[in-house]
Order: C-alpha cells, then structure tokens, then sequence
C-alpha cells in the first residue's frame, strides 16, 4: 500500500489547489471519489471471485478424498477384527442365555396387593 503521511497529502492538496483552482477543485474531488468506489468496488469483485474459486477447488479437492475413501474402504479390516471375540470360545463353558423380556410396562398390580410404602418417611400413605 501506499505509505503517505498527512504532510504528503498537505503538499498534494496544495498543489491541487493551484494548478486546478479553487472554483474546480470540488468537481476534481468528486471525480476521484467516484474513481476510487469503482477501484474499491472492481478490487472487491475481483477478491470475492478469487477466494470462490479458491473455495470451489477446496470443494472439488475434498469431494475427490471422500470418494477415493468410499472407494477404497481402508477400514473394513478393522471393523471385521473387532466384531471377532477375544478368546476363543470355550466348550465347557455354558452358553450365555438371553435376557428374558420384560411384561409391558401399563399391565395394573394384582388388586389384593399391600399399599405401598409411603415415599417420604413420616409422611401419610394417599387414600
């Protein structure tokens, strides 16, 4: 960037105040105001349009990894090693028997069943 400090700028205006003149010289700042939005704005869209294409070759980048791992599943041999058991199976052993399914949790306690016991000690069982 352009290093300029106030003492620069003093001097150009000075001389833009002379060789212009001072009935001129709002037009010429109009001028160069509108000059630098277009500089600012073309240097804007150049700058979004460079960092999305930078950004869509990320992309295709990416999409190409993801399918060449898809592809080549470098992991399978590793999900098929830990679904093996540890120890070999032992013909002795009594085979684990499944867990049995408990009843549906709405059926209603037998009517001449005992109340229960109050949940607070000291407190008075519900009617």
């Amino acid at each position: 960037m352009i290093d300029l400090s106030w003492s620069h700028i003093l001097i150009v205006l000075v001389v833009a105040l002379v060789v212009v003149g001072p009935k001129d010289l709002p037009r010429l700042m109009h001028m160069l105001g509108r000059w630098m939005a277009k500089a600012r704005a073309m240097a804007d869209q150049f700058r979004k349009s460079f960092d999305e294409m930078s950004r869509q070759a990320e992309l295709d980048e990416l999409r190409k990894e993801i399918e060449a791992l898809r592809n080549e599943r470098p992991l399978a041999g590793i999900e098929q090693t830990l679904h093996e058991p540890v120890l070999p199976p032992d013909p002795a052993a009594p085979q684990p028997q499944p867990a049995p399914q408990l009843e549906a949790a709405h059926e209603e306690p037998p009517h001449d069943a005992a109340p229960a016991a109050p949940a607070v000690p000291g407190a008075e069982p519900a009617p």
